[in-house]
């Protein structure tokens, strides 16, 4: 035995004398902090083999026909470090852009051997308060809009700041962008005017935020429309939360690796980027499916 089993060995024996000295296994294993199961099985042991059965058993060698293929294990990792995916997520993407399946525990193993198993501080998810959520089934009946700010430099290095417009549908999640010089009310019109030729469904209800791009001219115009305009109660961001969240997979997947080159260039971007959420990227919330393929089952059903 080397020094290590020697003194588990001796913890082990100590722990054994304890229990026929008090004659009381349960105030034993409080004592020493061990489970009933594990004192037994030490003593059966012990029984059985003496000194050499409390010996730990080596681990398992690691199986390499079982680990995930060199190539394979580059694309989590790929995803991983650029796009800052769960292992849910990542498993989704490699079944459906590459055609490989891998089990999201097996993605999760990759990520403990390379030690990315934990997002940077910044990306950890904080404990909070759950929330009921409410989920629309029809299509249209409830749309949520709200602006992100942008900032971005220019070649001088001189800054940039737009707006994006956002609209995402509460039972679908698809969704209409667009970028704006300017953050008020004309843009806000303009925006829902593209947001209802975009979305192929009638669109009944606008939910907002109680900004100054939202206010009368925005709301009569909703109404003339044929949509109803309501507002969220003051500092109650999470009754906005679908479109507040989408934001945030803005900035994740595609703020962060875009490299801002002037407004055209950002406008056809995000038309890909929009497309690309819409048609082709798989949902969390959604369980791996896109909202379009949510859609088409709605429409079916």
């Amino acid at each position: 035995m080397n020094r290590k089993e020697e003194q588990e060995v001796r913890r082990k024996l100590k722990v054994l004398d304890h229990a026929k000295e008090t004659r009381n296994v349960s105030k034993t294993c409080r004592y020493w902090g061990i489970s009933r199961d594990t004192f037994y099985r030490w003593k059966k042991d012990y029984a059985a083999k003496g000194k050499a059965g409390l010996i730990n058993s080596k681990p398992c060698p690691e199986n390499p026909a079982v680990r995930v293929d060199p190539i394979i294990e580059e694309k989590i990792l790929y995803l991983r470090k650029n796009y800052h995916f769960g292992q849910a997520k990542i498993s989704w993407y490699l079944a459906r852009y590459h055609g490989l399946k891998v089990s999201i525990s097996g993605v999760y193993s990759v990520l403990c051997r390379h030690g990315l198993n934990r997002l940077p501080q910044n990306l950890r998810t904080r404990q909070v308060k759950s929330v009921k959520r409410y989920e629309k089934q029809v299509p249209g009946h409830h749309v949520q809009v709200d602006v992100k700010f942008l900032t971005f430099k220019d070649k001088s290095g001189r800054k940039v700041r737009r707006f994006q417009y956002t609209a995402i549908d509460d039972a679908t999640r698809i969704r209409a962008l667009k970028v704006y010089e300017k953050h008020n009310q004309a843009c806000a019109i303009d925006f829902i005017n593209y947001v209802v030729g975009k979305f192929p469904f009638r669109i009944k209800m606008i939910r907002t935020d109680n900004g100054h791009e939202f206010q009368s001219k925005f709301h009569w115009h909703c109404e003339d429309l044929g949509m109803q305009h309501v507002y969220i109660k003051p500092a109650s961001p999470n009754l906005n939360g679908k479109v507040e969240r989408s934001h945030l997979t803005d900035k994740r997947e595609f703020y962060q690796l875009l490299n801002y080159k002037g407004d055209v260039d950002l406008e056809a971007k995000l038309a890909e980027w929009q497309a690309f959420y819409n048609y082709h990227r798989p949902h969390g919330g959604l369980k791996g499916k896109t909202p379009y393929e949510i859609l088409v089952s709605k429409m079916r059903a």
